[in-house]
C-alpha cells in the first residue's frame, strides 16, 4: 500500500458488459479506488471496456478468462458483474483468492444455489457484499431514513411501483430466458424485495402473485425458441409484523413520467418517493400537507450509470468498509432472501396459490 494514500485499494472486475462498465465509471469517482484489471470472454465487451478505461484514465490489464485474472492479479477487491447464471460458479472461484467481493444481484438464479453460497459465505472472512443498488438511490435513501425515523408511525402498507422499459439487450441476449436470469421476479425484482425487507425491518411470511408475458419479446426467436421472461406482475407479500407490501411491475411502460414510486403508509400519514423526480412527499392525515422535499443527486454520479447515482454511493460505502475493516451493509443473507422471495412469486404465478415462507432460521 502506498503510505501517501492510506485509503487506496485496487479492484478487478469479472464481466465488463453493461453493468461492469457502469462499475468502471463509478470506481473512477470513488476516492482511493483504483481499477487494475477486467476479465470478459466476449471480445466486443473487452474492447468497449478498453476504450472506456482510456477515456477514464484507468490503466488496466484485460483478460479473456476469469481464471487468468484471478491467478495473475493481486487486487484487493473483486467485483463480479458476469451474467446471472454464472454467479454461483464465478463467485466460488473468486472466494478461493480470499479477497473482498462485491457480487452483483441477483446473488444466484436459484434458491438452492443461493442457500449454498450463503453457507459458504458464513465461513468467509473477507468482506462479502451483495450489490443491491436501489437502497442507495439518494431520494430512496432519504425516504427510508424518514420512514425509520417514525414519521408515518408503524408502517402498515408499503407499495413499490416500477413502470419502465423492456429488458435491455445483453451480450448473446442471455437475459431473454428465465433459465439464465432466474426469472424476471428474481433478476429484476430482487431489488424491490430487498427494499421491502429493509424498509419494514421485517421478514415476509406469505407471497401471492399474478403475472405474465403479454407484450414484450414475443416476436423474437433464438434458435427457434421464444423468450419466456415475464413483463408484468402484481406481487402481494404479508410480513410477520402485520404489514402488507405490494409490487406493481410493468415493463412496457417506457412512456411513464416516473419509473419508480414507493409509498409507505402508517397511522400518522403517507410518505412517497419518486424516481427520477427525486422528491420525497409527506402527506399527514390532518391534511396540512403535502410537504415536498427535493433530494439532489450529484450530477457526476447520475451520469455514471443507470441507477440514479446508486452505484456510486454503494461503491463508496463498500470501499470505506474495505479500508476500515467494516461489515457489509448488504449481506449474503439479504441476497438469499431476495432470491427466495422472487422465486416464491414465480411459484405462486405458476400454481395460482399463495406460497408460505419461513425465514426464522
Amino acid at each position: 500500500m502506498n503510505a501517501a494514500m492510506p485509503n487506496r485499494r485496487t479492484y478487478a472486475i469479472l464481466g465488463c458488459g453493461m453493468m461492469g462498465r457502469e462499475h468502471m465509471r463509478n470506481l473512477a469517482l470513488v476516492d482511493g479506488a483504483e481499477l487494475v484489471a477486467i476479465a470478459d470472454s466476449n471480445t466486443g465487451s473487452r474492447e468497449a471496456a478498453a476504450t472506456l478505461a482510456e477515456d477514464l484514465g484507468q490503466s488496466i490489464t484485460l483478460y479473456a478468462d476469469n481464471s487468468d485474472l484471478l491467478k495473475s492479479q493481486e487486487a484487493d477487491a473483486i467485483i463480479i458483474a458476469s451474467p446471472n447464471h454464472t454467479h454461483f460458479e464465478v463467485v466460488q472461484r473468486a472466494m478461493e483468492q480470499h479477497k473482498a467481493i462485491l457480487l452483483e444481484k441477483p446473488m444466484c438464479t436459484t434458491v438452492a444455489d443461493a442457500e449454498a453460497l450463503a453457507k459458504l459465505q458464513s465461513d468467509y472472512a473477507p468482506l462479502f457484499w451483495v450489490d443491491m443498488e436501489y437502497r442507495y438511490m439518494p431520494p430512496v435513501a432519504r425516504f427510508i431514513e424518514r420512514v425509520h425515523g417514525g414519521e408515518t408511525g408503524l408502517v402498515k402498507m408499503l407499495s413499490i411501483r416500477e413502470h419502465r422499459f423492456p429488458f435491455l439487450p445483453k451480450v448473446g441476449d442471455w437475459n431473454r430466458f428465465s433459465r439464465n436470469t432466474g426469472g424476471t421476479l428474481v433478476e429484476k425484482c430482487c431489488h424491490f424485495f430487498d427494499l421491502m425487507r429493509h424498509i419494514l425491518q421485517d421478514e415476509p411470511v406469505r407471497v401471492f402473485a399474478s403475472g405474465g408475458q403479454d407484450v414484450n419479446h414475443l416476436d423474437e426467436s433464438y434458435d427457434g425458441e421464444t423468450p419466456d421472461i415475464l413483463d408484468n406482475a402484481y406481487v402481494l407479500i404479508d410480513f410477520a409484523g402485520g404489514a402488507r407490501a405490494v409490487l406493481d411491475l410493468c415493463m412496457f411502460a417506457e412512456g411513464s413520467e416516473q419509473q419508480e414510486d414507493i409509498y409507505a403508509l402508517g397511522p400518522q400519514g403517507k410518505l412517497e418517493v419518486q424516481i427520477p423526480a427525486g422528491k420525497v412527499t409527506w402527506s399527514p392525515r390532518d391534511r396540512s400537507g403535502p410537504f415536498v422535499e427535493a433530494v439532489d443527486t450529484p450530477k457526476d454520479a447520475l451520469a455514471a450509470g443507470d441507477h440514479h447515482g446508486a452505484t456510486y454511493f454503494q461503491l463508496r460505502d463498500f470501499h470505506a468498509a474495505l479500508v476500515n475493516g467494516g461489515q457489509a451493509k448488504v449481506t449474503a443473507r439479504d441476497g438469499l432472501r431476495a432470491v427466495a422471495m422472487g422465486a416464491a412469486a414465480h411459484q405462486s404465478i405458476d400454481t395460482g396459490q399463495p406460497v408460505e415462507l419461513d425465514f426464522t432460521s
